[in-house]
């Protein structure tokens, strides 16, 4: 369930779709991650992801790092990896299996690659909370609700004009808080880490396709 959460909200932080006409308030700070986005040669960033409890407890804390490139995408948290090669992607556990599949068949799960194609066209309302402060907050509700969370909610950095912070309410009311640092946004991202190679891993893992 986290991998799921920790992708919905990496995701969040670098999508550039095209919005669906909802508020129109929202939609205009959207917009405008939109066009900067498109302008980015290529993205690395740190990222934490906070986990805390219904009850407001702590329940821990994890980091990595992301680095995106038009449809592609690499992330490392611990001994974890995902390479998107714009075709396949493959999701390394840390331990024993490497998981690969299809983009389209990725689609059914949030993650970089299908936020980049209208995802949020088709599957979410969303509206304009605040712009108190440093941020611009929006909120964005699945219109499934057989989704697993209630709403994600994203943070414009009004300087930046990205969205660095993001929080997901599951349906236990648990939370998810994600935030990026070390943001570069023109980062020279080689090709090579997007290509998935066998040897990078121990003979013994299982790949599965």
């Amino acid at each position: 369930m986290k991998k799921c959460y920790f992708l919905i909200l990496v995701a969040a932080l670098l999508f550039q779709s095209s919005f669906a006409q909802n508020d129109p308030n929202a939609k205009k700070v959207l917009d405008g991650v939109s066009s900067k986005v498109k302008t980015f040669k290529g993205i690395t960033a740190s990222f934490t992801i906070k986990f805390i409890t219904s009850k407001g407890k702590d329940n821990g804390t994890k980091t990595g790092r992301i680095s995106y490139k038009g449809q592609k995408y690499f992330i490392k948290q611990g001994k974890t990896e995902i390479i998107c090669d714009g075709v396949k992607t493959y999701n390394f556990d840390g331990n024993k299996t490497i998981t690969v599949s299809s983009v389209e068949e990725s689609n059914q799960t949030l993650n970089p690659q299908n936020l980049l194609s209208n995802f949020y066209d088709k599957d979410f309302t969303y509206r304009l909370v605040s712009s108190n402060g440093n941020f611009h907050e929006i909120e964005l509700v699945p219109n499934e609700k057989k989704k697993n969370f209630q709403k994600v909610s994203v943070f414009v950095d009004k300087v930046k004009n990205m969205i660095t912070k993001a929080k997901i309410l599951d349906k236990g009311n648990n939370i998810v808080e994600f935030s990026l640092s070390n943001l570069n946004t023109s980062a020279n991202v080689s090709d090579n880490i997007f290509t998935f190679n066998r040897s990078n891993y121990p003979k013994d893992v299982d790949v599965l396709d």
